[in-house]
């Protein structure tokens, strides 16, 4: 185990510190918050429309190597991170309730043996409906996971089947019932604009979802990404006015019911916004273990990005020999407006002006013509304390993001 140290570049090996504090052309008076990710790879079997690295499980899962793996990755990461609190974490896939009690266990004292946590942090799971078990689910909550994320997707049937999913309606009331007993903080994953979807059928599944009263909902807009088998054998999906009517109606009644849509997908109650994705949407940095996640970390003079080898056999013998980083790439002085503004824009309430200087190292001024465009076709507001988008700017995200994209 490697022990945590305070940053200075007298702790640090000299090869570190020429890789990771060298001056360069930002200039970070501080650090954001850190989150960590952990990708748990694998599924009982794949979904048609999912472009996630996530494989079918097969017999047997080779939990105890691949934990093993992720603890060596997390080892290899730490002169990266020397000294910071990790404010959130999220245990993601594949599908992680595939995991056992006892692994989850490992995996989060493997965790608090390593990386210091804020001691309020959250640390969230995401679980689907066709692996609950409810005293697993006892034990996940006693090894420290104090957030649920609960992939339903529909409770409905026909959806179901068409979304390839492994469980029924009955199952996912069934999981969030159990998830009830042991969790108080938890989210449940809706999609709409679904093959053959109405209306009055997403609205059921909203109010099917809202009769739980759970403390927070992601609702999807189902779109084809590249490299699935929705997108080689496309199905028959409802237009686009029809979708912007299920939008509209899921906003109406989550915020009668006490949500508010703080994010283009994410719903709210009051002290229970997902403050892991809330960092992302910031431009706060995360580290990602585990095979094919990606990293964000910022230095005071550059912000880099990784990405984990993807093939999950690859990675365990790549962790275990001390390599587990496949690609590691500068985010350059030309891109980092673009990227700070693609996550920030998908906020509600925007984000304050001094969080782009504090985050990227730049000035506003960096992106002063791209605001003004924004602002003068009505997509943006802004004032000496904020950058949000206006309704029409959330109506047309994509088509306001573009408008920051480098030249």
């Amino acid at each position: 185990m490697i022990p945590i140290q305070p940053v200075s570049l007298q702790t640090i090996p000299l090869k570190v510190a020429d890789n990771y504090l060298k001056p360069g052309l930002l200039n970070l008076a501080a650090l954001p918050p850190l989150s960590l990710y952990v990708h748990f790879p694998w599924c009982v079997r794949k979904c048609p429309y999912c472009d996630f690295n996530s494989h079918e499980a097969g017999n047997e899962l080779p939990e105890q190597t691949y934990l093993s793996a992720v603890r060596a990755d997390l080892e290899q990461s730490l002169p990266m991170i020397w000294g910071r609190r990790i404010v959130s974490i999220f245990i993601g896939g594949g599908t992680p309730s595939l995991m056992s009690a006892a692994g989850c266990d490992q995996l989060m004292s493997d965790i608090r043996s390593l990386l210091p946590l804020e001691p309020n942090a959250e640390i969230t799971m995401e679980a689907n409906p066709g692996t609950f078990e409810a005293e697993k689910f006892r034990q996940f909550a006693a090894s420290g996971i104090n957030r649920l994320s609960i992939g339903i997707q529909s409770f409905n049937d026909s959806h179901l089947k068409a979304l390839g999913r492994i469980h029924d309606a009955d199952e996912a009331r069934r999981a969030v019932t159990i998830a009830q007993t042991s969790f108080d903080n938890i989210n449940l994953d809706l999609m709409y604009g679904l093959p053959g979807q109405t209306i009055a059928e997403s609205e059921h599944d909203v109010h099917a979802a809202l009769a739980f009263d759970t403390s927070h909902l992601s609702l999807y807009h189902l779109t084809m990404e590249a490299n699935t088998v929705f997108a080689k054998y496309p199905p028959e999906l409802p237009d686009d006015d029809t979708c912007a009517a299920m939008q509209q109606m899921l906003i109406e009644k989550t915020a009668i019911a006490g949500f508010q849509n703080y994010e283009i997908s994410a719903y709210a109650r009051e002290g229970r916004r997902a403050r892991h994705n809330l960092n992302y949407w910031e431009f706060g940095d995360y580290l990602g273990i585990g095979a094919g996640a990606h990293s964000k970390i910022s230095f005071p003079h550059r912000i880099i990005r990784q990405a984990r080898h993807k093939q999950p056999a690859g990675y365990m013998q790549h962790a275990m020999a001390g390599n587990a980083v496949f690609e590691e790439t500068e985010i350059s002085r030309d891109d980092l407006g673009f990227e700070f503004m693609i996550n920030a824009l998908r906020l509600t309430e925007g984000v304050e002006v001094r969080q782009f200087s504090e985050r990227t190292g730049l000035p506003l001024q960096t992106v002063e013509a791209a605001l003004n465009k924004a602002e003068a076709k009505g997509l943006l507001y802004r004032d000496h304390l904020k950058i949000a988008p206006t309704g029409l700017g959330r109506r047309f995200l994509n088509d306001l993001q573009q408008i920051f994209l480098p030249d």
